[in-house]
């Protein structure tokens, strides 16, 4: 029965693919209108795979998978858990919020797949390799030091890294990937960021996000910049060799759109892919269509990143990139979904799908007194340009100085959720838009179960969200204030949908999650 529902799925993705051309529609940028920052692209074949960031959530470095460039969905992850320390597992007052892994680099060769990052957190870079990318068996090779914002390269039968930012550098690895190959490492450029910048001016951002590709005998080295009062800037370099010397210039300076690289498709086109810093939803993936022109590439229409492209039309990210659960599991069904990512890494014994069938049980192990210290909060992203998340709680089984609901996480976050504070239980509602979380509203509850919902507005960056309440599941009163959504670089990521339990007095209770939907 799995097989036939496999195959009227694998279906009816191409009856949408094919229709959208016959029909005239055309893809849209963004291509994504969620958090993938720093993607990295390659076609194998007919099929495209792209590797993303997610920091300090788990499991971390995102896979993807796509037929046109432009409808992707998850199919895995690298790694379940970088290492087991204070700051991963959100232990005595520690976090690595705005760290974890960065910037990936995902990479073909000789019939296996690389995909390598690095961590501020350890101080270490990280290659992950693999047969079979949709299996994702993968095998990590480590070391130190952490190599900022690297990209793979392969030439011949070595492999590089080139990493830095301002001064680009690049060095070989070891055949067996264990480390850096001694006396190797060598300045690639002194300065790449120079190109953008305005003549008598410093300071900005330097260049940075390497990817490197060859294209016919030439290498192109795609770097992202910042000029002080300018833009998010594209910069590629050109050599006739890999070790240089490289020419640079700027390819790309329109609406923020940068730091990505270049992905060709079987029937000769180029796109670049970028993204946009897009407030709090976080930065989205846009692709730009590439014509070469004297041995460069080209980026944009006369300059400029077009809203529409000559792609398949967008499909929802639902179900491929967020999805709604119910939490009823078949034999042989993950625990969890692709699309759920906890935050930090998990105590798995203190959470459950099958202590009692079709719910989402969330166990209290310890104490904490802050929501974002808490851990085993289970997250997945926020889409625009609008969606909601609703949830429904059962809180017969919490015990004094609980607190359990739905949240939406960041570092100015908010959430609605039911306190137990001795035999009196409380909704409420907790507001962090200033930085500072205050508790904005108190509503007497006596009921076993409850149903949440958040509301988020991402249009025209207008980043707000507000939260509501119900008793039955479809009256629902809006609680509490107005959240403004804010990106900031302590949490480095877009909004997510969280749900979480937390205890502040007694150990032992837990919290029973019916389901949880999304919807747009």
């Amino acid at each position: 029965m799995r097989t036939f529902a496999k195959a009227v799925g694998i279906l009816f993705v191409y009856v949408l693919f094919f229709s959208s051309i016959i029909l005239g529609q055309k893809a849209t940028n963004p291509i994504i209108f969620a958090d993938v920052p720093d993607m990295s692209m390659i076609r194998v074949n007919d099929t495209y795979y792209m590797s993303s960031t997610t920091m300090h959530m788990n499991p971390g470095v995102p896979i993807m998978k796509s037929k046109d460039l432009v409808n992707w969905r998850l199919i895995g992850y690298c790694h379940h858990s970088l290492a087991d320390m204070d700051v991963l597992n959100l232990e005595n007052g520690k976090n690595t919020y705005g760290r974890g892994t960065w910037a990936s680099s995902i990479r073909y060769h000789n019939g296996t797949y690389y995909v390598s990052t690095f961590a501020q957190t350890t101080g270490k870079t990280y290659i992950y390799t693999t047969k079979d990318i949709e299996k994702g068996d993968w095998k990590v090779h480590e070391f130190s030091p952490s190599l900022h914002d690297h990209t793979l390269f392969f030439e011949n039968d070595k492999v590089y890294m080139i990493w830095g930012g301002g001064k680009i550098n690049i060095v070989e690895l070891k055949s067996d990937l264990s480390g850096i190959k001694p006396e190797t490492e060598r300045v690639l450029i002194e300065n790449a960021t120079a190109v953008s910048m305005p003549a008598g001016k410093q300071g900005g951002l330097p260049a940075e996000g390497s990817q490197l590709f060859k294209v016919k005998d030439k290498y192109y080295l795609f770097n992202i910049s910042w000029p002080p009062g300018g833009m998010r800037t594209v910069i590629v370099h050109k050599a006739d060799k890999l070790e240089g010397p490289y020419e640079g210039r700027v390819v790309l300076q329109d609406k923020g759109v940068a730091q990505g690289g270049l992905i060709d498709m079987p029937n000769g086109k180029w796109y670049a892919y970028l993204f946009q810093d897009h407030g709090a939803v976080g930065r989205i993936p846009f692709l730009v269509p590439v014509e070469w022109k004297d041995g460069w590439p080209v980026l944009g229409i006369d300059g400029k990143v077009p809203m529409e492209l000559d792609l398949p039309a967008n499909q929802s990210l639902i179900p491929y990139i967020v999805s709604s659960d119910e939490f009823n599991r078949n034999m042989g069904d993950p625990d969890l979904p692709l699309v759920w990512q906890w935050n930090h890494n998990p105590a798995n014994d203190l959470w459950s799908l099958s202590e009692r069938t079709g719910y989402l049980r969330l166990k209290t192990g310890r104490l904490d007194t802050d929501f974002l210290q808490a851990r085993n909060t289970l997250t997945q992203r926020t889409i625009g340009p609008t969606c909601e998340g609703t949830t429904s709680l059962e809180v017969t089984n919490m015990k004094d100085g609980d607190f359990a609901g739905l949240s939406l996480l960041q570092k100015n976050y908010g959430l609605v959720g039911v306190r137990v504070e001795g035999n009196k239980k409380s909704i409420v509602m907790v507001n962090a838009s200033s930085g500072t979380p205050e508790e904005v509203a108190t509503v007497p509850f006596e009921q076993d179960i409850v149903h949440f919902k958040a509301e988020c507005d991402f249009t025209n960056r207008k980043d707000v969200a507000n939260f509501f309440y119900s008793l039955d599941g479809s009256d629902w009163k809006p609680i509490g204030t107005t959240l403004k959504m804010a990106y900031t670089l302590p949490h480095f990521m877009g909004y997510r949908f969280g749900l979480f339990n937390f205890a502040t007095k007694n150990i032992g209770g837990y919290a029973d999650f019916d389901y949880f939907r999304i919807d747009q």
